[in-house]
């Protein structure tokens, strides 16, 4: 069953129910079910509110979710993930990037435009891949045009009257730049069996442009830098490639795709997306939140507290003006995340608290989990490095020893030097087969590569026990 739909208004398929979440949620995230229950419930409700009758559709407002946790337990996952399971917009922020109103830095709006901008984007996708066969057609037309001579014969050699001689083209000629004739279609036949493919033919197709100017100041003024990039430059130029026939076939498909799309339908697309099915995950929340002293209030405190009150009408619902129309955010799911070590939620404002009903303790990851971490997800870090050392022809695998010792050690040094939860593996794994992957491509491993707990612990070991040595290597 897919998941995804090309719906402006997401999730049309009932079958996305909150257990079909988590299981797909389960592939990727272990453990963390109240987090996985939440978001899949926040989900299906939108789901809901759709079919719901119209005079109350729009009274129901999303439940939005703060997911409280260490660094590393899987909250920037969940949301990503969901995003991909429905295909709804989404893009991930980090609070500690925006400043308030007045002071030079980006405007928390700026988190809704991008989200328009990616919108834009999917629906232009969209909309390319329903017009992908037609857009075949016309490219295959233009990649015949490149092969064959002109229909237009060329000026002749001579000029009458001036004592130069006058040629006519042969009627072998004449067959050649008939586009209509049998020569054309022989081509084409020829083409469809790839009997060209070895041929290099120049293609003029358009590209994107942007220049790297970027703007930063009072609220408005980003989408000022916007305009000026596509005054100085910005925009779409032509580039002529000399290419193979199979690649000049993609990029004049791709071309033609672009020239069938509907702008202004994938605009009104894009902005309904965003508004119904668009996804915000706002990172580092605490990291904005006002901390208690016994001084009171004040220097960058203030900052902080701009900031979420900036964040406000964003979350609690308002209509954001961007440069492809404007966007009300009423029923935009947020889901903010924190470790809220040194604040806690209650120190946001209570005008935000508000706005974020749902709030979800993400549980710390055990040696156990470490264990799950690195064999179940369909990403596991085990299978993508597998996947790194047969690119090289050699077949790696894991002892379950192995395993086990890889988590000991994440989960002891996460504990004595700093916790950042999975994110520890990565080095521990990365430190293990450094040699291996340096020497892969000269080495004679017969073909197998086995990690044992033996090669784990010898390695690793004096690594671990100094710790002023694991602070800066794991």
């Amino acid at each position: 069953m897919e998941l995804k739909t090309d719906s402006p208004t997401q999730a049309d398929d009932a079958g996305l129910t909150p257990r079909r979440i988590v299981a797909e949620l389960d592939k990727y995230v272990v453990g963390q079910n109240a987090a996985k229950r939440a978001v899949a419930v926040a989900l299906r409700n939108r789901w809901r509110r759709l079919r719901a009758p119209e005079d109350m559709r729009d009274e129901i407002t999303p439940a939005n979710i703060i997911l409280i946790g260490p660094t590393g337990v899987g909250k920037t996952e969940i949301a990503r993930r969901l995003a991909k399971l429905t295909g709804a917009p989404f893009v991930k922020v980090e609070a500690t990037k925006f400043t308030e109103v007045g002071y030079v830095g980006r405007d928390v709006e700026s988190m809704i435009r991008d989200l328009v901008d990616l919108a834009l984007a999917q629906a232009k996708e969209i909309q390319a891949e329903r017009v992908t066969d037609q857009a075949r057609v016309h490219a295959e037309n233009r990649l015949l045009d490149l092969l064959l001579p002109s229909s237009k014969p060329k000026a002749p050699a001579g000029l009458p009257g001036l004592g130069f001689p006058v040629t006519t083209p042969s009627p072998a000629a004449e067959e050649l730049a008939d586009p209509g004739g049998k020569t054309r279609e022989r081509f084409r036949e020829m083409l469809h069996r790839g009997s060209l493919d070895d041929r290099e033919v120049e293609v003029d197709v358009s590209l994107d442009r942007t220049t790297n100017l970027q703007m930063f100041g009072p609220m408005g003024m980003e989408e000022m830098g916007i305009n000026l990039q596509e005054m100085l430059g910005g925009g779409k130029k032509r580039q002529k490639r000399r290419v193979k026939v199979p690649e000049a076939m993609d990029l004049l498909t791709q071309d033609e795709a672009q020239k069938l799309v509907d702008q202004e339908a994938a605009r009104a697309e894009a902005l309904a997306r965003v508004e119904q099915a668009g996804i915000v995950f706002i990172d580092e929340i605490d990291k904005v939140a006002g901390r208690q002293s016994a001084g009171g209030g004040g220097g960058p405190d203030v900052s902080r507290e701009g900031v979420q009150r900036d964040l406000l009408p964003i979350v609690e619902g308002s209509t954001v003006v961007t440069k492809h129309g404007p966007v009300k955010t009423d029923h935009i799911l947020f889901i903010a995340s924190g470790a809220f070590h040194v604040s806690k939620p209650s120190d946001l404002i209570p005008e935000l608290q508000g706005r974020f009903p749902i709030r979800v303790e993400l549980e710390s990851l055990t040696e156990a989990d470490f264990v799950r971490i690195l064999t179940e997800p369909e990403n596991a870090l085990t299978k993508q490095y597998a996947a790194l050392f047969a690119s090289e022809g050699v077949d790696l695998s894991f002892t379950q020893e192995a395993v086990a010792e890889v988590a000991r050690i994440a989960a002891k040094v996460n504990s004595d030097v700093e916790n950042i939860g999975a994110r520890r593996l990565h080095t521990i794994l990365t430190t293990l087969l450094e040699d291996l992957l340096f020497d892969l491509p000269d080495g004679d491993h017969g073909g197998t590569v086995e990690i044992t707990h033996d090669m784990v612990r010898d390695t690793l070991q004096g690594i671990v026990e100094d710790r002023d040595l694991s602070m800066y290597v794991l």
